[in-house]
């Protein structure tokens, strides 16, 4: 047999108006759920462009803060990259980053070794466990974030006692500095830490939330009270908005591999998930002791049977089979009839002979009628059967 032939198609073959039918219900699911995720997303992008850019004046922008610091004599410069922000560290800056966790590993340190020693003010905007550690080494970030947005100060630094309630609420933080102010806590836990440099007048603070630098929210409680003290303690605020294209990333050692991108809750959600489908593969698999025959309700006659199964060989347009099936049958029948074992019934070099020698017949015509291809159309189906059943009644006549 060649390998790189080519099978012809039977009738069973699906043809494509079948395949249509079959697939049409899953191809227009994935359709729908393409769409709703392309529009789900046309949708945040529009509403999370340009956030926490002091630039953007979308809700979720910081313009608002950057035009009333403006207005008391602090310049915002926004950089996109390590080495500007870095370079623009110094005792009268106040350097903002705005998404800590897009940083690597290697950024992080490097822009702490840049920050410690600056007596300057560094605010860190929602870090995370991925970044805070480095940022600011003795500040943990608990994994249950606070469930309130309002919170009150709750502590001695003069700027939160200042603008008293803020919308702090976010991640929550741990720190082992006795000397860092702890506020706007959240089940005994700070929303906003201020911690101290070691040495010089330089420290960093860690908001649990983006909040109230947003545009939205910037009248609200406290927050532009909070916000424009923390950030106006110096003459210049450098907002430092992390870009992926930044070639500081690419270093050695500063790639995140796959699991590090993905948030903790969605590997526990999917391991959850694997074992929910073993326990329910196992369910749908077991059986309960062996198999156990029963009585049909009724008795179906066997010519209703045929019917059924003609039917659905009709169908299903499958000539071949039926047409096997035929046959098979008539060979069956017609092997015990001319001493033929049934055992060898289907091999044309036992029947075939018996048959010639007892209807004195062209042994070449038996062939093509008990062993031929199958036939073309219904019209060649319908003689076949004719054929094989006046072939049977020769046989049987005495």
């Amino acid at each position: 047999m060649t390998t790189g032939a080519t099978l012809p198609a039977t009738s069973t073959s699906p043809t494509a108006r079948q395949v249509w039918t079959r697939s049409r219900g899953i191809a227009l699911a994935v359709v729908l759920i393409l769409v709703t995720a392309v529009a789900i997303a046309a949708v945040r992008s529009q509403t999370r462009h340009g956030a926490l850019d002091p630039r953007s004046p979308v809700p979720y922008g910081s313009r608002a803060v950057a035009e009333l610091l403006a207005d008391r004599g602090v310049s915002t410069r926004v950089v996109t990259s390590l080495g500007a922000a870095r370079a623009a560290t110094g005792p009268d800056t106040t350097l903002l980053v705005a998404v800590p966790d897009l940083l690597t590993h290697r950024q992080q340190t490097r822009l702490h070794s840049a920050t410690a020693a600056s007596g300057g003010r560094t605010v860190l905007v929602a870090p995370g466990s991925w970044s805070v550690e480095r940022l600011a080494p003795g500040v943990t970030a608990d994994p249950a974030t606070s469930a309130r947005s309002a919170l009150a100060p709750d502590c001695a630094l003069p700027e939160a006692r200042r603008a008293g309630s803020a919308d702090t609420a976010g991640i929550r933080y741990t720190t082992t500095h006795l000397d860092a102010d702890s506020c706007y806590p959240s089940e005994r836990l700070a929303t906003l830490l201020r911690v101290p440099a070691a040495s010089g007048k330089g420290d960093t603070v860690i908001l649990g939330s983006p909040g109230i630098l947003y545009n939205k929210r910037l009248d609200q409680q406290g927050n532009a009270s909070l916000a424009l003290q923390l950030l106006g303690s110096r003459h210049h605020l450098v907002w430092y908005l992390p870009s992926l294209s930044d070639s500081s990333a690419t270093g050695p050692g500063s790639q995140k591999n796959f699991l590090d991108l993905l948030p903790s809750g969605w590997l526990w959600g999917t391991l959850q998930l694997f074992i929910a489908a073993a326990l329910a593969a196992f369910w749908r698999a077991r059986r309960f002791g062996r198999l156990v025959p029963e009585e049909l309700p009724v008795a179906i006659r066997a010519s209703e049977t045929a019917e059924g199964r003609a039917r659905l060989y009709r169908r299903a347009d499958a000539r071949d089979r039926a047409s096997a099936a035929l046959r098979s049958a008539a060979r069956t029948r017609l092997a015990p009839l001319v001493g033929v074992s049934v055992t060898q019934a289907h091999a044309p070099e036992a029947l075939l002979p018996a048959l010639s020698a007892h209807l004195h017949g062209d042994g070449q015509e038996l062939h093509s009628l008990l062993f031929g291809p199958p036939p073309g159309d219904d019209a060649a189906l319908i003689s076949l059967t004719d054929r094989l059943d006046a072939l049977e009644r020769e046989v049987r006549r005495p």
